[in-house]
């Protein structure tokens, strides 16, 4: 007796099977509109070259090509095959054409733009020792840009439309999650707080499901690690990321089997950040690679730098922010009496403790009536914060809002307990809280404004903002600290995330 698999691991395969012949089709037709564009763009630049008159001053740098030099278009086509030749065996050695590759545009035009450049500098090479004095060196320059932005241009509008679609839900990959511990969950935020990169979470798989608490966000748990088959056939997955804490890796050749045996496509992503770090070096010794910590980069002249940029930034913005402070001052007595500045023990770089300066934005005995408001808290990790805290008074709604609360604490700046822009001041009982790699942050000054804070403040995990602050650790340079200050002045302009 001949048995036939159930109906619904059929209809997985088929669906899956259906998936893999339009991700060949896909790729086969972008192969081939790289060849027309190639092809178009060596057009482009026999006309730029031989038939457009340039006006002034153009035509000083690009001669005329007398009447008896003009080349016929067809005398290129032997050159035009073998560049499009060239290119096709690098695009697609270079996995440009791979169904599951997801690359930046950055990244497009970098890979794009070195292998144009370098192969149309090997034809010249070859060209011009064959037949020297036949073709116009100018062609190959023009061609370099003109195909480089054809191609470009055509992936910037697939990049567009494929995201149209993403950020509407069509044409997503169903992606199941392995792990729930604190990578997975970032795995799981990280899905869902990007609708335009093509993936729809179904939901999780784990041995303990997560505890949901006052979680923002709550993920569909589909069961333990046993049931991996069956979800993938009922769910019809098509994607997997295993994210198990390192303490479980000897599941992984296990999980990647079976996705092998189910015809899934599968990533694993490291569990790297347990180690209390968030990037690394990657060297190699006799082939075999090796992470290494990234070090912070705010040591020595760096730190003496920042401290300059620090100090000198706060003394030139006194005629402004000194007039600012006495009218919230002014404010906050009018609307709710003394005291007017909030005194608070914080942590600071290394878990140093200090006394960190606020504007008061709450009622005065805030801190006393914090224990019967804790079962309200909406924020995730170690934080408590309330979107509509009944002890914020009326203009410290508005402070917060735009941050102008922490406009004393331009006075630790001076005092050296914390910088312009860093990680902000965590309380001790936060950090108390915080699992190993969470105190990498720690690493550095505080700021008043840092990463998180311009990319979405409090509508971040905890775990994605301790990451930010760790790459702003590890990564610091003054360029860093502007674009910070400039991200962060329209962040707090608008309001968004500040609760």
């Amino acid at each position: 007796m001949i048995e036939h698999p159930p109906a619904s691991e059929r209809a997985s395969r088929t669906s899956r099977q259906r998936l893999r012949r339009k991700q060949r089709w896909t790729a086969v037709g972008m192969f081939l509109i790289d060849q027309m564009l190639i092809f178009a763009g060596f057009g482009i630049a026999y006309l730029l070259r031989y038939q457009v008159s340039w006006p002034v001053p153009f035509d000083r740098i690009i001669a005329e090509v007398a009447t008896e030099n003009l080349v016929p278009f067809s005398a290129f086509l032997p050159i035009v095959f073998i560049l499009q030749a060239l290119l096709s065996l690098r695009f697609i050695g270079s996995g440009f054409y791979r169904p599951s590759r997801r690359m930046t545009l950055l990244d497009e035009t970098t890979a794009i733009a070195g292998s144009v450049i370098t192969m149309i500098a090997l034809l010249m090479v070859v060209v011009f020792l064959y037949r020297p004095f036949f073709y116009s060196r100018l062609i190959f320059a023009f061609a370099a840009i003109t195909i480089i932005g054809l191609l470009l241009s055509w992936r910037l509008l697939l990049i567009g439309i494929r995201h149209w679609f993403w950020s509407r839900g069509l044409g997503r990959e169903r992606v199941l999650v392995v792990g729930g511990t604190g990578l997975g969950q970032l795995v799981m935020q990280s899905l869902t707080a990007s609708p335009g990169i093509g993936y729809t979470l179904v939901g999780y798989l784990s041995d303990q499901p997560i505890i949901a608490g006052n979680r923002a966000r709550v993920f569909q748990y589909l069961g333990d690690l046993d049931d991996f088959e069956t979800v993938v056939l009922q769910q019809d997955i098509q994607h997997v990321i295993i994210a198990l804490p390192f303490w479980e890796y000897e599941r992984l050749p296990e999980l990647a089997a079976r996705c092998q045996q189910l015809d899934v496509e599968y990533q694993i992503a490291p569990d790297i950040y347990q180690l209390s770090f968030d990037r690394v070096d990657i060297m190699h010794l006799s082939g075999i690679p090796l992470l290494q910590p990234k070090a912070v980069q705010l040591q020595g002249l760096n730190l003496a730098l920042k401290r300059i940029f620090d100090l000198l930034a706060v003394l030139i913005s006194l005629p402004i922010t000194i007039p600012l402070a006495i009218i919230i001052a002014f404010l906050i007595w009018f609307d709710s009496g003394h005291p007017i500045i909030f005194r608070q023990q914080r942590v600071g770089k290394n878990g140093k403790l200090f006394t960190c300066y606020k504007f008061r934005t709450m009622v005065p005995d805030a801190e006393q009536r914090r224990k019967e408001l804790l079962h309200y808290n909406e924020a995730d990790g170690p934080l408590f914060k309330i979107r509509a805290d009944p002890r914020v008074t009326r203009i410290g709604r508005w402070l917060r809002r735009t941050s102008l609360d922490e406009l004393p604490q331009l006075y630790n700046v001076l005092r050296g307990d914390m910088s312009l822009i860093g990680p902000r001041p965590a309380l001790p009982e936060e950090v108390a809280r915080y699992e190993p790699w969470h105190h990498r942050r720690l690493a550095v000054l505080p700021g008043l404004a840092c990463l998180p804070q311009a990319l979405g403040r409090s509508e971040i995990s905890f775990d994605e903002q301790v990451r930010l602050d760790i790459y702003y650790a590890e990564n610091w340079s003054l360029s860093l600290d502007f674009r910070i200050l400039m991200m962060v002045i329209p962040a707090i302009l608008s309001g968004r995330g500040a609760w």
